[in-house]
């Protein structure tokens, strides 16, 4: 465990020596701001126009406004996870400091362990970002926290596998471009896998069954259900995994 958050640590410190951590910050807090403002607008737009017309408009913040904004903080994660993982391993391949990392007496899985709990913690303290917006909506109105709560447990259960899977695709080249384009490839399509979602094929279910997008309605909807936990946690697993065996491969070539 020492050596996983020494690992950690370092790879955290090497995000916050560049302009990495801070330009996703800044990108991060710019678009999720003005979905943010957009869908309030909107929602308070309506409502307005309902009283006007001497309709009842339902005023459920959770539903028209929190549920919305953490979809798109979904999506905003998906440009994201690329640039994080990009460099974990590709960087240390260009370098050439790979062959000391494999070679080092620290275990594979505690080098895999440390650099994808440090994109972790990294992509955890941009998500804090977007609480600052829903912070505001407690000022103003009376939201249901625990939605809350369980929509950005999903956040990060989405972001800790297709983070696993970039760590994986990080391993297999030392170019960072193509590790960054590759991960975005690989977490649009299962992102995009749920839009077969209409057929009723054995393919198209296994499909919708694989995306990620089926498994985090429930969570922005305030839903903790247990195969949706299990399916990030399976994901996260083999992305892990997929890692040591392409690092062990690098030990033996080393």
């Amino acid at each position: 465990m020492k050596n996983i958050w020494i690992i950690c640590r370092k790879e955290l410190k090497s995000y916050f020596a560049s302009p990495i951590a801070y330009g996703l910050m800044a990108f991060f807090a710019a678009i999720s701001g003005y979905f943010f403002y957009v869908i309030t607008a909107v929602f308070v737009q309506r409502g307005i126009q309902s009283q006007m017309m001497g309709q009842s408009f339902p005023m459920d913040v959770n539903e028209w406004v929190v549920r919305g904004f953490l979809s798109n903080v979904s999506v905003i994660g998906l440009f994201l996870i690329p640039m994080i993982t990009m460099r974990l391993f590709a960087e240390e391949k260009r370098t050439g400091t790979i062959e000391l990392l494999v070679t080092s007496p620290v275990k594979d899985i505690e080098v895999i362990a440390g650099k994808w709990l440090a994109a972790l913690i990294l992509y955890a303290g941009i998500l804090l970002i977007s609480a600052l917006n829903l912070a505001i909506l407690f000022l103003y109105g009376k939201p249901d926290w625990k939605p809350i709560l369980v929509g950005y447990l999903g956040l990060l259960l989405l972001g800790g596998a297709l983070l696993a899977i970039g760590t994986f695709i990080s391993t297999t080249t030392k170019n960072q471009i193509i590790a960054g384009t590759a991960t975005f490839a690989v977490c649009l399509l299962l992102w995009v896998f749920d839009w077969v979602s209409y057929e009723t094929t054995t393919w198209a279910k296994v499909m919708s069954y694989l995306s990620v997008v089926a498994h985090f309605e429930p969570f922005s909807k305030g839903v903790l259900d247990s195969k949706d936990i299990i399916f990030y946690l399976s994901m996260i697993f083999l992305g892990l995994f997929l890692t040591a065996r392409s690092l062990e491969s690098l030990r033996w070539r080393s």
